[in-house]
């Protein structure tokens, strides 16, 4: 039995309140809060087209609005109550869509394409049917290429589960969060659970077998008991994949946080003992643990990659997706480069002023230095595998350090607590360290202790 799948071992509750740091999910390294106005929209079109034309790309597509605002939000989003500002995005978008196929080498090939929010549930069937025509003309895509949906149920009609089976949509994720009435009260998510029932057999009857559920645990009043039972009546309709978020409390960026009642929400040890509860069901129910906080079934794409060494990070959280190339398409959507990062301008006003003058909406960026790819393969590779060869990373990298120094001094720290362990210069995280992934991935951080960014707590 390999170190990372052994029976979860419980930590002692010190370690979770003292070890409850605010550290990045590290979907990118650097980080967003490392990005810099140098990258522009000029030196993003440049990177466009220095791109190889046989390289294979993902998309993303973020639709940046929603019916009701669910307060744990961390998403870019809008609230509307018409549908004409999404119909008139929809317009905006599809020219972003032209300007950056403009801007490649040629017409490229997609193998990937991700539609998160927000919630684009919101689109009308018609409008839907629309953008993916729109894709199919800007790019090459195939049977082959993933397609995947996130999911609203409450807004999810029969219709439009009709058109994504049109479309090729061939995987889907649906926020569930909890199933709780109380719990559901307290972060204004209303939605019994019958709700996610009925649209699951609807993809199904269209065809659409991949389908991943989103729940949360750290949320106001969740127990340990209503986790458990929140886990369960989930794989009651037998999901693909479960990704168990911790919720993120973070007010300072998320100011609708500020209506959740801080007085009713886990500490950190409850936290710690409510995922781990939830593990514990979701494996005794067959599932595979991938990562820091996704399950799946031993025949789906994820646990297949993640056994084969191929388990990927990026802004999605964890995928298959091995593209070199991710363009982020939308108001504050975030694309990953050979060069470097890139991210859109949020506010909905200056991404759409920006494109309709005909000129990309790059707001911000990162290049990317030897010593950050080094890295960020490093702190890739714990956060899939929770293990790391560094000698084998810097082989890789034809580099000449291989002694990283204050990060081997936090590591040891980290073995001390029973969370890592190493051998030689390989590093192991243990079952009990699971939890404390993010801390790890830290240590491989050179900007985190200069960094202005808070992020949320790592439990």
């Amino acid at each position: 039995m390999t170190a990372t799948n052994q029976p979860i071992v419980q930590p002692p509750s010190d370690l979770a309140r003292r070890l409850n740091q605010s550290v990045p999910r590290y979907t990118s390294y650097p980080t967003a809060p490392h990005f810099g106005a140098d990258v522009d929209a000029s030196r993003y079109r440049g990177w466009l087209a220095a791109l190889d034309p046989a390289a294979p790309l993902s998309l993303y597509l973020h639709i940046p609005f929603c019916d009701t605002l669910c307060w744990f939000c961390g998403c870019y989003t809008k609230i509307v109550r018409r549908y004409e500002p999404v119909a008139q995005y929809l317009d905006v978008l599809r020219r972003e869509i032209d300007l950056v196929a403009g801007a490649l080498p040629d017409r490229m090939t997609v193998r990937h394409i991700h539609w998160g929010g927000g919630s684009p549930t919101i689109l009308r069937p018609d409008d839907w049917r629309a953008l993916t025509a729109h894709l199919a003309r800007a790019f090459v895509s195939g049977d082959d290429t993933e397609r995947a949906v996130e999911l609203d149920p409450r807004d999810t009609t029969r219709d439009y589960v009709a058109a994504l089976a049109e479309a090729g949509v061939n995987r889907v994720s649906i926020g569930v969060q909890d199933i709780d009435p109380a719990v559901q009260a307290a972060v204004n998510r209303v939605q019994p659970f019958a709700i996610v029932e009925r649209v699951c057999t609807w993809l199904r009857e269209h065809g659409i077998e991949s389908i991943n559920l989103d729940l949360m645990y750290g949320l106001p009043h969740q127990t340990v008991a209503l986790v458990e039972a929140m886990v369960e009546r989930a794989l009651s309709v037998e999901p693909s994949r479960v990704a168990l978020f911790g919720y993120a409390h973070v007010p300072w960026m998320r100011s609708h946080q500020r209506l959740i009642d801080e007085a009713a929400l886990p500490s950190a040890e409850e936290r710690l003992n409510q995922a781990e509860a939830a593990a514990a069901v979701l494996r005794n129910a067959g599932y595979e643990a991938i990562g820091l906080d996704h399950f799946a079934r031993a025949d789906d794409s994820l646990a297949t990659a993640r056994a084969a060494g191929q388990l990927r990070r990026n802004f999605q959280g964890y995928t298959t997706d091995c593209a070199p190339v991710l363009l982020g398409l939308g108001a504050s959507a975030i694309g990953s480069l050979p060069q470097g990062y890139v991210q859109n301008l949020a506010p909905l006003e200056q991404y759409r002023a920006r494109i309709l003058a005909g000129t990309l909406a790059t707001a911000r960026g990162r290049a990317l230095t030897d010593d950050d790819r080094l890295r960020r393969d490093i702190i890739e590779r714990i956060m899939c595998d929770l293990t790391v060869d560094l000698d084998a990373v810097v082989d890789q990298h034809a580099a000449t350090a291989r002694d990283f120094g204050n990060a081997m001094v936090r590591v040891r720290e980290l073995a001390n607590d029973g969370l890592v362990r190493i051998d030689g210069h390989r590093i192991v995280v243990t079952e009990a360290g699971r939890p404390f992934t993010r801390l790890v991935a830290a240590a491989f951080d050179r900007y985190l202790a200069n960094g202005s960014g808070r992020h949320s707590n790592a439990v």
